[in-house]
């Protein structure tokens, strides 16, 4: 357990060296990261597993959320995707998990009224790389997360949470819960963030544990 709270920047100096230095691929990184979303929702939310949602923007975090949705369908949730961002922009890593979420035939849609029925939401749009304010379709899904009354896990970040500051980028999800990973960020106890982060998780190589809200 650490203690240690760390910028946008920082997270991604900490990244790129386990990529790049130690050698342990996006992917791998990528495959933890939502195992540890995947064993959060299955643990803290037993009851709110009827229909899980999981909102996905075209970067890593998206990918993130392609791969928990795969973790969660293996586990017998029913799981469908919606997909918020432009697949023009799609990282590498978020087109290979969209690959496989292809081949377990998870439901993708682009319809944001696949919400309206939602028991469990899982917010993969941003993570920690939002620097300007939320806009387009992105801010209207957004708004309809908050209109629901699902559970709302976050995956590193609630979408426009800036993860330096915790000032709402125009608009932000309010979650239920974050889980966060490796460290805790300082916009996740700071200003707007420390209220919409919800329970703070934090997933590292030592396993996880929470922080009181």
């Amino acid at each position: 357990m650490t203690d240690k709270i760390v910028t946008a920047e920082e997270m991604r100096h900490y990244d790129s060296y386990t990529i790049n230095t130690i050698g342990i691929p996006s992917l791998v990184l990528m495959e933890r990261a939502a195992l540890a979303v995947r064993d959060e929702i299955l643990h803290a939310f037993p009851l709110n597993l009827k229909n899980v949602v999981i909102v996905a923007g075209s970067g890593n975090n998206g990918g993130d959320g392609l791969a928990i949705a795969r973790l969660l369908h293996i586990a017998g949730v029913h799981v469908s995707i919606l997909n918020v961002g432009n697949p023009d922009h799609a990282s590498d890593e978020h087109q290979t998990q969209d690959n496989i979420v292809k081949y377990y035939q998870i439901p993708e849609t682009t319809d944001f009224a696949v919400l309206d029925n939602a028991t469990l939401i899982v917010d993969a749009m941003f993570g920690i790389g939002i620097d300007r304010p939320v806009t387009g379709n992105y801010a209207e899904a957004i708004k309809a997360i908050n209109n629901t009354d699902a559970i709302v896990v976050a995956v590193d970040m609630p979408s426009g949470i800036n993860t330096d500051t915790g000032e709402i980028m125009g608009t932000a999800v309010k979650a239920t819960a974050t889980v966060t990973f490796a460290y805790n960020k300082v916009g996740l106890v700071k200003s707007d963030g420390a209220s919409y982060a919800g329970r703070i998780v934090i997933a590292n190589d030592m396993g996880t544990y929470a922080i009181d809200d």
